[in-house]
């Protein structure tokens, strides 16, 4: 899985990833952030038993307002990288948008030639496009109409679920270079032999950037002969951008009245919901 703005990435690729904790020893860290990695750990440790809320993160929250004070009002990049991991705190794991993005703009506001500071409307940015992806997805529920598409193929033909009406479908977002969609594929290849005589369709939207790799991967894959949308714009490919895909793979399944039927169905689950669409066809 790959999140499409580092923000909201999950904790240990979210919070460490910033920082360039996990590429360094710690005998190479300043002494802040030194502090900071301990504190991420016991951040991880949090996250993984489930304490995620404000009151449970209390301590580390005051350990990172004491680091903070602790510089004396100095504009460096690692002051702001304190105030910075408090925003991540806020936005990835506690899930406070509102005051993560308070945190950003006091950043921009006071330590505006760090290097955090200047990354700060890319980062506001990439928070916004955050919340209207979850806005799109929070309205891709079962038993929801599927908000269609007009798009061509890689072989230029048309191409939407609309044209493929009375049929079961899957709308499956991959790329070729994501390792868990290319785990997930023998599956997906599978269920769709097992059953596309039965009345199940398939149609790929591909994040890649580079038409000749995926052309080349195609044509290796016995039995992956469903049509393909690719406008090799990667993690910008207007398709995701609608469905505010933000982590591959990631699919639809659309029954044959044009409601949704599911989503995110993988191995097992996928096969099973696919046998039940068609058998009520």
């Amino acid at each position: 899985m790959r999140i499409k703005f580092l923000l909201c990435l999950a904790l240990a690729a979210g919070l460490c990833a910033h920082t360039g904790l996990q590429a360094q020893s710690t005998n190479a860290l300043s002494p802040v952030q030194s502090q900071l990695h301990e504190l991420v750990l016991k951040v991880q440790a949090k996250h993984q038993a489930g304490q995620t809320n404000e009151t449970d993160l209390a301590e580390e929250l005051k350990s990172l307002d004491a680091l903070l004070a602790s510089q004396q009002g100095a504009k460096t990049d690692d002051a702001a990288l304190v105030l910075f991991m408090k925003a991540q705190l806020y936005l990835s794991v506690i899930q406070n948008t509102d005051k993560g993005i308070e945190l950003i703009k006091q950043i921009k506001a006071e330590y505006p030639d760090t290097k955090y500071g200047k990354n700060a409307d890319k980062i506001l940015e990439g928070i916004a496009k955050q919340a209207e992806s979850r806005k799109i997805q929070a309205g891709l529920t079962t038993g929801a109409d599927f908000p269609d598409f007009a798009e061509t193929d890689l072989t230029g033909q048309p191409l939407s679920v609309a044209s493929r009406k009375g049929k079961v479908v899957l709308v499956d977002f991959w790329a070729t270079w994501c390792p868990p969609c290319r785990a997930e594929l023998p599956n997906v290849i599978k269920t769709y032999q097992k059953h596309h005589g039965e009345g199940f369709e398939i149609i790929g939207v591909s994040l890649d950037s580079d038409r000749d790799k995926l052309d080349a991967f195609l044509k290796q894959q016995d039995g992956m002969t469903w049509p393909q949308y690719f406008d090799g714009k990667g993690w910008g490919n207007q398709l995701a951008a609608k469905y505010g895909v933000q982590a591959i793979p990631f699919a639809l399944l659309i029954g044959p009245d044009g409601k949704i039927i599911g989503k995110e169905l993988r191995g097992e689950e996928l096969e099973d919901a696919v046998a039940k669409a068609v058998a009520k066809k």
